[in-house]
């Protein structure tokens, strides 16, 4: 991965609102995060950064050496924005000086100034840019740990003003413009009823080179690239018709905005797409978050999930480095590309301290095959899948227990290696921390799924899945008799470092039951417990039960409620016949994503929905975020139960839908290379497959028909 990838889809305004938030613009590595007003303030977490530098850490504008009134925000695509003020100049009367500021972000930042004039007589102002540049790590300035030195060179030339620290630098230019050392000066004559306009770049300097522009001055902004893909993305894309329920059709419409959103693309490889993790902070790749946030929007468009699998295949581990904790197999957890190195990717911008990205990167691949990518794709890939399965033996199964098992190897590492990784995510049910190494439940049934993938991988390239087949078995049957607790009548979270069960009630059971590796005599109970009380909300199911030692409905990972976290819930639970269960989930979600307007953010609060008439958001959420805005779209595919098996010639489809959502049509929908749109009313139809793919009216195969068993007591 390299410097200069793009990113399409719409800037997010904080939920505090436009009177005192802040206004996010995102395009790969590029982000600026600002006041409403416009300014970038020095005195708090906002900047332009690239490449996870802050390249400007103040951008004032002044007009006569004082301030803009704000009027409001214009938002369009995440990379462009419109700030609308007004000059008070001491004249009588109301200002009649309109300052608009159109501003987008893309290897640097450039802003379009235009002054209107809407009195009756000329108007003379001096307008002012004030800049500052820190170039401090994205890591010390999201954690307030920006240190001030005197490192910093300053430097007026003919064409502009050039600011620098070491390798890295910014270049800042304007039309017609006058140069200081920290600001530029523009001596504007607006006629009246007329108006004065100028654009400002300012481009990162790296080694001294200056980055190409993504909107340069001499190209119409329409035929720019981050323009192009946005409107191919909305060209391409499914289209939903739905007749029943507006608010999933607003829900389901931002989700496909958000995902065309959080796509960078590679510049030497503009065909590999990939989901970034979440804007503003996380605009970079993530193993397990883009695997699991392009698996999920599979139904809206594969070539993420194939750009994901691409991209990650390029850098799977090919040496044992603890401070990386990089190993021969594994897939990265993080990409970084910052001039200092963030302390938790071990001084290398590639960090690989994960669990589950391994054993996800093969359950992709093996989506990606029953999708129809091809079985050249297939081929091409299987060696990448066959080293990441050997991680999981060598590597991944640290003391030949038949367990994967994490502990960091380097202090600077991730304590914590699964999705729930923040220090304290892992404890027994009266809150003891629990001590790695750690084998967690759902990493054992993310190998399991890994194992059932490649056997269908097999299948699909003419080999023989026997092998695979019986290692999977061979999985479950030890998993179910070393994490399951009788007496407790669940499974554990987690096996400790002395091989002890950690009892903790927690979701990440549902994602036992989504790939399969639960006993059916057990499945009644999982779900009985996480449609509980203590754990299912209204707006979803909590990472942690109410009555555990560690609960907080505050806390990251402790009580609150991930969306994503309760859509794979949703379907495990379908997955085992739990149909009620599984909408009850499923109608939560969306109930939460309506209350925010149609975008679900990266988790919220685990308060009960009878405690409090909307969701109660986490204060630090990303919006949009990656897997938080496919949920929508995978629980959609998890209701209609859609499973293709193209390598086989078949798609299956049983409709599930709750009747408040019906009736419902999908257009457009890519499966096996061709267009196709799916109806459910009163009878279910598909049209536009090719003639070789068949569709099954049942159940999928893999997915349980009864739902009897222990019933959930409702709550909320």
């Amino acid at each position: 991965m390299t410097e200069g990838w793009a990113f399409e889809g719409q800037p997010p305004v904080s939920s505090s609102g436009l009177a005192g938030g802040t206004v996010t613009l995102v395009n790969g590595t590029s982000f600026c995060v600002c006041g409403h007003d416009g300014d970038i303030h020095a005195d708090g977490p906002q900047g332009t950064f690239f490449m996870d530098t802050r390249i400007v850490s103040g951008w004032r504008v002044r007009i006569n050496d004082a301030s803009i009134e704000p009027i409001t925000v214009v938002p369009g695509e995440p990379f462009r924005t419109t700030f609308l003020g007004r000059a008070h100049l001491g004249q009588r009367g109301e200002s009649s000086l309109l300052v608009e500021r159109t501003r987008y972000v893309g290897a640097g930042m450039r802003e379009d100034v235009v002054l209107r004039n809407y009195g009756p007589a000329d108007v003379s102002v001096s307008l002012s840019v004030h800049v500052q540049a820190d170039f401090a790590d994205l890591f010390e300035v999201k954690e307030d740990r920006v240190r001030l030195d005197d490192r910093h060179a300053a430097e007026v030339r003919d064409d502009g003003l050039r600011l620098s620290r070491g390798s890295r630098g910014l270049w800042v230019s304007g039309e017609h413009a006058e140069y200081t050392l920290d600001r530029m000066t523009f001596h504007a004559l607006v006629p009246a009823r007329g108006e004065w306009s100028t654009r400002i770049v300012a481009r990162p300097v790296v080694d001294g080179e200056p980055a190409p522009p993504l909107f340069p001055l001499d190209h119409p902004i329409e035929q720019s690239a981050p323009v192009l893909r946005a409107r191919r993305w909305h060209e391409l894309g499914p289209v939903l018709r739905v007749f029943g329920d507006p608010a999933l059709m607003r829900t389901l419409r931002q989700s496909r905005e958000d995902l065309g959103a959080l796509r960078i693309f590679d510049p030497d490889r503009p065909e590999d797409a990939v989901i970034a993790a979440g804007a503003p902070w996380f605009m970079t790749l993530f193993g397990r978050d883009s695997i699991l946030s392009s698996l999920m929007a599979l139904a809206l468009d594969p070539s993420p999930a194939l750009g994901t699998v691409h991209t990650l295949a390029r850098h799977q581990g090919r040496v044992v480095e603890p401070n990386s904790e990089e190993e021969p197999g594994r897939i990265p957890h993080e990409m970084r590309f910052g001039a200092d190195v963030s302390l938790a990717l071990g001084g290398r911008n590639i960090y690989y301290g994960t669990a589950d990205a391994t054993p996800l990167f093969v359950v992709l691949l093996g989506e990606l095959s029953r999708w129809g990518i091809g079985r050249d794709q297939v081929e091409a890939l299987l060696p990448h899948a066959d080293r990441a399965l050997e991680w999981v033996d060598r590597y991944g199964d640290r003391d030949g227990d038949g367990f994967v098992e994490y502990h960091r190897h380097t202090e600077r590492g991730l304590v914590n290696q699964g999705w729930k990784d923040s220090w304290d995510g892992v404890n027994f049910a009266d809150g003891t921390i629990a001590q790695s190494p750690l084998a967690l439940c759902e990493v054992q049934g993310y190998v399991y799924a890994a194992f059932r993938a490649r056997a269908g991988l097999a299948r699909a390239t003419g080999a023989d899945p026997r092998y695979w087949l019986e290692r999977a078995a061979e999985l479950k049957k030890r998993f179910n008799e070393a994490f399951w607790m009788p007496s407790l009548n669940r499974y554990a979270l987690a096996l400790d470092h002395e091989k002890r069960q950690v009892d903790a009630v927690t979701s990440n059971a549902g994602h036992c039951l989504w790939t399969g590796i639960v006993d059916d005599d057990k499945a009644p109970h999982v779900a009985a417990s996480l449609l509980s009380p203590q754990m299912f909300t209204g707006w979803g199911v909590r990472t942690l039960a109410s009555d555990m030692g560690a609960y907080n409905p505050m806390s990251y990972h402790n009580g609150s409620v991930w969306p994503h976290d309760s859509t794979i819930v949703a379907a495990g639970l379908m997955r085992y016949g739990f149909i009620e269960h599984a909408q009850r989930v499923a109608i939560a979600v969306f109930d939460a994503a309506n209350a925010f307007g149609g975008r679900l953010p990266e988790l919220l609060c685990g308060f009960d929905r009878a405690s409090y008439a909307r969701p109660v958001p986490y204060p630090t959420s990303c919006s949009p975020q990656a897997w938080a805005s496919a949920s929508p779209v995978h629980l959609l595919r998890v209701l209609l139960r859609l499973e293709p098996s193209v390598p086989e010639g078949e798609i299956r489809l049983a409709p599930a839908l709750p009747d408040e959502f019906l009736p419902l049509a999908i257009d457009n929908l890519p499966l096996a290379g061709a267009r196709v749109t799916v109806e459910v009313d009163s009878e279910v139809r598909v049209s536009g497959l090719p003639e070789r793919i068949s569709v099954v009216y049942e159940v999928p195969s893999g997915f349980t028909t009864r739902a009897a068993g222990i019933r959930p007591e409702w709550s909320n």
